[in-house]
């Protein structure tokens, strides 16, 4: 752990964070594990009890996997060997997704889970850290920073029905931190703060959400599938274990306040066989699915993250991982700077990463939307046509790959097809344990080397540089390659071969940085992705 900066100690923290959400939580994990001083606050007295989002992909699970929570065996988490359906009117399949497979990294495609319960988890895993404090019910009032902080002041509000208000003789005042993460929903204050605005992409649909908890769980054709109906588009998902979620879209003319009625919930359900006598409705509540971006995330020493950053419509299930993965790449790059590693710069790369990513998957939504939203018969029919045709000649490959976004450009080498992309994970054997690479081997910047290529290597400067970062340098084969890490089942070299690559630097959050096919474009490659980060050798505090 690296601890408080000499720069932080006249401060309250050396990190403060608004909203406590499962991206704050996340961000209060991550710094708090690394030795910093975290305070974290919210407007809400008591931690919101109901499900927001309900899935999130391989990606997550490995992050997740990075605090110690197992998505394949976990009480709050749960997957389903069944593939994502689009039917229509008449039960024709539109479109299948393979949500069974792993994915490159060692993960499942898809996991559902009780958000609640996974909040409760982040909590007590911040329990164990004494440098992170928490606080419920403190309102972010003002924020101002200067060249070497930032300071956000609060007022104490209890709960008022589904607001708050403030807190009478409730207490009142500022936390100074070195940087400042607004983490703090769509409303955010500190995005408002720095004077910024959600790019508005202009679409917005109404939706029923219903999470219930049946007496019995109902079996489908399949456990998750979208019904392409112009009567009213629906989507029926897992919830977490023991819950399901339904999703009605509001027809033209039909009023928000009405459909959240109860008697009006359970009508819609009666088809998938719930019965309000022995089902339990948890909730029914209209949201408004929506599209926006925020076009530059890192302004002087504030960030912003979430829903504070973007919104997208459900139909991809990315709206909470997007949130996470904006954590997962800014914690190592805060971890830097607050070691004095880096300059400003590799918050602007981290800006334009997350930016890009958020937005191809707010477009690839938007996109699924057009395709599901639509009431028009005749329309319909177009598109049932020629889903059903493209279905019948994608069933001679199988279900579709699920999508991949890239990052945005940043601190990864630019013109490398294969960098910015998450990187592969074999189960291996190392020192006498076996697992997924993450557990038994590395986390954080790691040099995979191939078995062939072992006698290549970064400079010795490069190598003080990758060692001053915590990075790990390895080589990696297939067993009796002779290599350190032995790759079991063969996913990583045969990556590796395929596309001719020699070495591969993975960063703290899983992305690679670069490839390459020899030393000298090892070499290269390196002091590129550094000299644009900012990150330097014999640097820190």
């Amino acid at each position: 752990m690296v601890g408080t900066t000499v720069e932080s100690q006249n401060l309250d923290c050396d990190v403060v964070i608004v909203g406590l959400g499962p991206v704050g939580l996340m961000m209060s994990i991550l710094l708090g594990r690394r030795g910093y001083r975290v305070i974290g606050f919210d407007r809400w007295p008591t931690p919101y009890p109901l499900p927001r989002a309900v899935t999130y992909d391989h990606e997550i699970a490995r992050i997740l996997g990075d605090l110690g929570i197992d998505s394949d065996n976990d009480p709050a988490i749960e997957f389903h060997d069944d593939h994502y359906l689009w039917v229509n009117k008449e039960d024709e399949v539109l479109l299948e997704v393979d949500w069974i497979s792993q994915a490159k990294d060692g993960w499942r495609n898809r996991y559902w889970f009780d958000q609640p319960a996974l909040e409760d988890r982040f909590r007590l895993i911040v329990s164990t850290l004494p440098n992170v404090t928490l606080y419920q019910g403190l309102e972010a009032v003002s924020l101002e920073q200067d060249g070497s902080s930032v300071t956000v002041g609060y007022r104490e509000v209890e709960q008022d029905g589904n607001a708050t208000k403030i807190k009478e003789g409730g207490k009142s005042g500022t936390f100074s931190a070195r940087y400042c993460l607004g983490a703090d929903g769509a409303n955010s204050f500190v995005r408002k703060s720095v004077g910024q605005e959600l790019v508005d992409m202009n679409f917005y649909y109404d939706w029923l959400v219903v999470d219930t908890t049946p007496k019995v769980y109902p079996t489908y054709k399949t456990a998750h599938y979208q019904m392409c109906i112009t009567s009213r588009p629906t989507t029926v998902v897992p919830g977490g274990p023991g819950n399901r979620r339904w999703e009605f879209m509001l027809l033209p003319g039909e009023d928000a306040r009405e459909m959240e009625k109860p008697e009006v919930v359970w009508e819609l359900l009666k088809p998938f066989g719930l019965d309000p006598e022995v089902d339990v409705l948890q909730r029914g509540v209209v949201w408004r699915f929506q599209a926006k971006y925020l076009e530059k995330w890192n302004h002087g020493r504030v960030m912003l993250s979430g829903d504070a950053a973007h919104l997208m419509p459900p139909f991809a299930g990315e709206g909470m991982c997007a949130g996470l993965r904006d954590v997962f790449n800014l914690a190592w790059r805060l971890d830097l700077l607050l070691q004095g590693k880096a300059d400003d710069s590799l918050l602007d790369q981290w800006s334009d990463e997350r930016r890009d990513h958020a937005k191809w998957y707010i477009d690839f939504s938007v996109g699924l939307a057009n395709v599901i939203c639509v009431l028009d018969e005749a329309e319909a029919a177009d598109r049932d046509a020629r889903m059903i045709a493209e279905h019948a000649e994608q069933s001679k490959l199988g279900p579709v790959s699920p999508h991949e976004a890239v990052l945005g450009p940043g601190t990864w080498l630019a013109g490398d097809d294969l960098a910015g992309k998450p990187s592969v994970q074999s189960r291996v054997a190392y020192k006498g344990r076996t697992g997924r690479f993450d557990d038994v081997v590395a986390r954080g910047w790691v040099l995979l080397t191939s078995a062939a290529a072992s006698a290549q290597t970064l400079s010795e400067g490069q190598l003080a540089l990758l060692n001053s970062l915590g990075g790990k340098v390895v080589t990696i084969g297939l067993p009796g390659s002779g290599a350190e890490v032995v790759d079991i089942n063969g996913t990583t070299s045969a990556w590796m071969a395929e596309r001719g690559v020699a070495h591969v630097i993975v960063r703290p959050d899983f992305y690679i940085a670069l490839t390459a096919a020899d030393e000298s474009s090892l070499r290269a490659g390196f002091d590129s992705v550094m000299s644009a980060a900012g990150i330097v050798v014999g640097a820190g505090v």
